[in-house]
C-alpha cells in the first residue's frame, strides 16, 4: 500500500515558492520540489494576489503528487472584484465597496459548490452576508436591505438570470 503525505498550505496565487512550509515538508519524499511549485503556480496563477488553500498529496513510494487547489475565502474574492486589501474595520459605519450585480453573481457561482446554500439564491445571500461584514454594499444597498428584499422575491427573475450566466 502506497505511503501518501498530504501537505496543506495556503500560497499566494500563482507565487508559490520552495520556502517553508512546503519546502521542508515536501523535500524528505524525494518528490522533486520545483516540479511541485511549477504545478502549484501553474494552478492558482488566475487568483494571483490572494490567498490560496492549496493540498499537496504525495505517493512517497512512487514520487509522484497532485494538487488540489480550494477557493480562496468569500471576502478574499469580494476584495478582488473591487480592488481592495481589505475590509471596512467598521462595517455599519464604513462603506468600503460597492459589488454590481454581474460581480455578485460571479462571486457566488465560484462559492456554491463549496458552500452548503441548496440554492443558487441561497448562495447569493451568503456572499451578501460576507460583503456586509466587509463593509460592501450591494447594487448600493446594504446587507440588510437587499437581502429582506431577495427574500420578499423582489430580484428572483434577476437572479435567475444571473444564475444561467
Amino acid at each position: 500500500m502506497a505511503t501518501i503525505i498530504e501537505v496543506r498550505v495556503l500560497v499566494d496565487g500563482g507565487k508559490a515558492s520552495g520556502g517553508p512550509p512546503l519546502g521542508p515538508a515536501i523535500g524528505p519524499t524525494g518528490v522533486p520540489i520545483n516540479q511541485v511549485i511549477a504545478a502549484i503556480n501553474e494552478k492558482t496563477k488566475e487568483f494571483a494576489g490572494l490567498k490560496v488553500p492549496v493540498t499537496v498529496l504525495v505517493n512517497k513510494d512512487e514520487k509522484k503528487f497532485d494538487i488540489v487547489v480550494e477557493l480562496p475565502m468569500t471576502s478574499a474574492l469580494i476584495f478582488k472584484e473591487l480592488k481592495m486589501e481589505k475590509g471596512s474595520g467598521n462595517p455599519s459605519t464604513e462603506l468600503k465597496g460597492n459589488l454590481s450585480w454581474d460581480q455578485l453573481f460571479k462571486i457566488a457561482r465560484m462559492k456554491k459548490a463549496s458552500m452548503t446554500a441548496v440554492s443558487f439564491k441561497a448562495a447569493v445571500l451568503t456572499v451578501i452576508g460576507t460583503a456586509q461584514s466587509c463593509g460592501v454594499t450591494v447594487e448600493k444597498m446594504t446587507g440588510k436591505e437587499i437581502t429582506k428584499k431577495i427574500k420578499a422575491g423582489e430580484f428572483d427573475q434577476i437572479i435567475e438570470k444571473g444564475e444561467k450566466e
